[in-house]
């Protein structure tokens, strides 16, 4: 992906300095005003909840004092409320993974599913996968603990982000912007 993205930037005369990281122990420490991690970014994909609070912590610490982080999660309520299966049947398009044999864990908030998705080959792939699921109180909480003073949460669309979506159990997933 990276190659990708470096290829694109070309294309556009960009100049980009891409970083290839493993999330859990980003190396920055109080470097950025803002860090911002849409569509997950790798946090609620990992294994453990230890692994996503991890990312949680990394985030955190490349943020200067006063500083903001934006980003998005999956929302706990919408599986509640919600056929995960019926959802990504219906967005599911041309070109895009596919989820199926769903299995949301009421007490661990994890789906676990079998993703299919096309390579850049053409070549059908298909993995095991395990999303977790977090309810806006968790996000604040864990938040608060990595000492937070300002949190607001709001619904998201795919693709669409907005301050003025007031969070309801529809949102697939949460927008999450806080304030050291």
């Amino acid at each position: 992906m990276l190659d990708r993205a470096k290829a694109k930037a070309s294309e556009l005369d960009l100049k980009i300095d891409f970083k290839q990281m493993d999330a859990r122990k980003l190396s920055f420490d109080k470097e950025f005003d803002l860090v911002i991690m849409l569509c997950e970014g790798g946090f609620s994909l990992m294994e453990t909840d230890e692994m996503n609070f991890e990312i949680l912590k990394g985030a955190t610490r490349s943020l200067k004092d006063k500083g903001k982080f934006i980003f998005t999660c999956l929302n706990g309520l919408f599986p509640i409320f919600n056929s995960l299966e019926k959802f990504y049947d219906s967005e599911t398009k041309e070109g895009n993974s596919k989820c199926k044999n769903n299995n949301f864990d009421i007490m661990t908030f994890r789906d676990h599913n079998i993703t299919e998705l096309i390579d850049d080959n053409g070549n059908k792939k298909e993995f095991k996968s395990n999303e977790r699921y977090y309810a806006p109180s968790e996000i604040t909480w864990l938040l608060k603990t990595l000492g937070y003073k300002k949190i607001d949460i709001y619904g998201a669309k795919l693709g669409a982000y907005s301050r003025n979506d007031k969070l309801s159990t529809q949102d697939f997933e949460m927008l999450v912007i806080a304030e050291k």
